[in-house]
């Protein structure tokens, strides 16, 4: 990462301002999120000032599926995305020959700083300051100087934009006090640091605390975009919020995944594509013709006129050629997967591998089927953020961007993506089990009355609100977490290495019956890993038994039990029983931010009837 440099800058080896690993560009540190280096605090450039080494071709990722999810999103608000080249690898920098030519651009921001002499105190823009040895000082006195540091506070809404805070106008228009003509700022700040203990004055005699702004004050958002440089301002009703800028709540990445699977609707497209300078003006009337020129004849060999006309008219709209959601094709691949054969071996380069095994002593009440994958490839890409306020997915993992998102670049038709390889366990739950426990009494009448109710509390203030996802996946991503906790003591990974991947349905985009859990484990730029999650799947009713010896009771019930999700003091509205004692994980182990759990579904807990739990008996 490197700071942009002056036009008159000398010509010599610049070394970067800091380092992050590819994939967290593409979640935790992506365009537009702050981040703290070693000697500054910095906002991550947008796409348009992504740099590539010119000695190596763009690493780009393929992946038509996840494509063609996207792509019919952003049409919904008019953003394009590139049909040949629609995901790329962040760009990589070469430590022993560095080059500003190979990297991705930061700003300075905040460019507040405050005066770290304890008599001074100062609030200052950088421009003021006095830059030697990457450290900005501040001449307190003519014979006192002092080491000056960024100021933590900026202003942010909730649709990503990103500005300065306005000190200079809470200090005396949002006080009702006119503006003198040379404003000299201090940042008073009490011995614990505390927000209440802040006071932000002036030399002219006017002076706020900062937790004003906590009070009611209301501060207009300007539509600031830094990140996307000097035109990426719009306009924006919403009202800016004081905002600590290391915060967790500063950047919610939007991350769409999808695994590579066989797909044959996009082997069709890939032979209409080859014969595409005479088919592009196919129809059903003159497609007989077109078959009796050679080049085409041999493209679509095989193939019936109602396939290649649906691909042709996907290529000629830019649309999907299937209208499947991601989640529910990559269900159904599972779940037709072939029985295991002693000795059979994934194909050399294969990008999926995956085989129903049936243990000996038969698979626990209430499981359909054990699906084992001893080679997963998943692409990942980013499509956009929110501040403040996360938003939530559906149920298929995709988002609605016409809510709420903020681009990642102004000019460019591609987005950021990371390649893990890997592999993963497959647990396919009895439907007609699932459905049975879904009409009891305490599941339909009470339970799912008490967890929508603190989805309600939660979502009042979210506009729209996002609609509640029900029981079943309450149960589904419990059932993950306590399984990813078992597994994790014996299997060789650390937690932080499972991830999971929900299939929940029937949704309002897809009327597939789903309820499976994936629990994967993978690293990016890797060929894979060592097998040790895919012999672990193999002693599942071991595992099971485990994770329900471990959700049975939790170190902090019977508080944790008996937590109510609507009538929270800590506003946790979308957790029934669970805490970090028993259910919680890491955050890059978990698709939903540690929320929409209740470990009384699946395993009987203190202060609820064993029959509310799938597993009301030990598997």
């Amino acid at each position: 990462m490197m700071k942009p440099r002056g036009p008159h800058a000398p010509r010599v080896q610049q070394q970067p301002d800091g380092t992050i690993r590819q994939s967290q560009v593409v979640t935790t540190f992506g365009p537009g999120s702050m981040v703290d280096l070693l000697n500054d605090a910095v906002l991550i450039g947008g796409l348009d000032f992504w740099s590539y080494d010119r000695s190596y071709a763009i690493p780009h990722i393929p992946e038509p599926r996840l494509r063609d999810a996207i792509v019919e999103r952003f049409q919904q608000i008019g953003r394009e995305l590139s049909a040949e080249y629609p995901f790329r690898a962040p760009p990589v920098g070469n430590d022993r020959e560095p080059s500003r030519f190979a990297g991705i651009q930061v700003l300075e921001f905040p460019q507040w700083f405050v005066c770290q002499n304890a008599s001074c105190r100062a609030l200052l823009r950088k421009d003021g300051l006095e830059l030697k040895s990457h450290r900005y000082w501040h001449q307190c006195t003519r014979s006192d100087r002092a080491e000056c540091v960024p100021v933590r506070f900026v202003m942010a809404c909730k649709k990503g934009h990103a500005d300065e805070f306005a000190w200079i106008t809470f200090v005396h228009e949002a006080q009702q006090r006119p503006r003198c003509a040379a404003p000299s700022l201090t940042f008073e700040e009490g011995p614990t640091g505390d927000f209440n203990d802040i006071r932000v004055a002036c030399a002219c005699g006017g002076a706020a605390p900062l937790n004003q702004v906590l009070g009611g004050l209301k501060l207009h958002c300007r539509g600031e975009r830094p990140w996307l440089g000097p035109e990426g301002r719009e306009e924006c009703k919403e009202t800016a919020k004081l905002l600590v800028r290391t915060a967790s709540n500063s950047y919610f990445p939007q991350v769409v995944s999808a695994l590579s699977i066989p797909d044959p609707s996009g082997e069709v497209r890939e032979r209409v594509q080859g014969a595409w300078d005479v088919l592009k003006s196919a129809t059903r009337e003159n497609l007989p013709i077109f078959r009796q020129i050679e080049k085409v004849r041999i493209a679509l060999e095989g193939l019936t006129d109602a396939e290649v006309m649906e691909a042709v008219k996907a290529l000629q709209s830019d649309r999907p050629a299937t209208q499947g959601p991601i989640r529910t094709a990559e269900y159904r691949q599972l779940t037709a997967s072939k029985l295991e054969a002693p000795g059979e071996l994934p194909p050399t380069g294969a990008t999926f591998f995956a085989r129903e095994v049936k243990p000996k002593k038969g698979l626990p009440k209430g499981i359909r089927k054990l699906v084992v994958a001893p080679k997963l490839r998943e692409v990942v890409a980013q499509i956009g953020f929110t501040r403040l306020e996360p938003v939530t997915p559906d149920v298929q993992g995709e988002y609605d961007l016409g809510v709420q998102t903020a681009a990642l670049g102004l000019t460019t038709n591609w987005l950021p993506a990371s390649e893990i390889r890997g592999e993963g366990v497959f647990i396919e739950l009895d439907e007609e089990a699932v459905r049975e426990w879904e009409d009891r009494d305490c599941v339909k009448k009470v339970r799912a009355v008490a967890l929508k109710a603190g989805h309600d509390a939660w979502a009042r203030t979210l506009d729209p609100p996002p609609p509640f996802p029900g029981v079943r996946f309450y149960m589904l991503h419990t059932l993950a977490h306590l399984l990813m906790s078992a597994i994790s003591l014996e299997c060789g990974y650390a937690s932080s290495a499972l991830r999971e991947r929900i299939y929940c349905g029937p949704s309002h985009r897809d009327p597939t019956p789903m309820a499976a859990i994936l629990l994967s484990t993978g690293t990016s730029g890797t060929e894979g890993t060592l097998g040790g999650l895919v012999e672990q799947g193999r002693q599942l009713r071991a595992h099971l038994q485990r994770a329900f010896d471990l959700g049975r009771l939790c170190s902090n019930d019977p508080v944790c039990g008996a937590h109510s999700p609507e009538n929270d003091h800590a506003e946790r509205h979308l957790e029934g029983a669970a805490c970090h004692g028993c259910l919680f994980v890491a955050e890059c182990s978990c698709e939903r931010f540690n929320r929409y759990l209740d470990r009384a579904l699946v395993v009987p807990t203190l202060g609820h009837p064993a029959e509310l739990a799938f597993f009301s008996t030990r598997p």
